[in-house]
């Protein structure tokens, strides 16, 4: 399933959401990405799941939110949640808003799809 903001694609046995978000978006954008991409978690959620943050640099509290509401759905489903790809400034986005204690975080995508799978 693609959309100009991300795409979801299947690596090994690991459904993966790579986001591509700009720094500024508008509230009707954010409220069409955010059901967009609850809606495709729908009858996923048990799945091995990989976020890819290669392409986002800066995330605000509506976005942070979508990355809770995500999590939440996954690990409910009994699914799990590995994001990857984080740059610098939103790991700090991350750190500050205390966000990195609910995530598990790899550096890069291998890693990710390795840290997904294990049991």
């Amino acid at each position: 399933m693609q959309s100009q903001r991300y795409e979801i694609s299947q690596q090994q046995s690991v459904q993966v959401l790579s986001l591509a978000l700009p720094d500024v978006m508008d509230g009707m954008e954010i409220d069409a990405l955010i059901e967009s991409v609850l809606r495709a978690l729908e009858g996923k959620s048990r799945q091995p799941w990989v976020m890819d943050l290669n392409d986002v640099q800066y995330m605000g509290s509506a976005m942070l939110g979508l990355m809770v509401n995500v999590r939440q759905r996954i690990l409910q489903g009994g699914g799990k949640l590995v994001l990857c790809g984080m740059s610098q400034q939103l790991l700090h986005i991350f750190q500050t808003c205390c966000l990195e204690r609910l995530f598990t975080i790899a550096k890069t995508r291998p890693d990710a799809l390795a840290m997904a799978t294990r049991s």
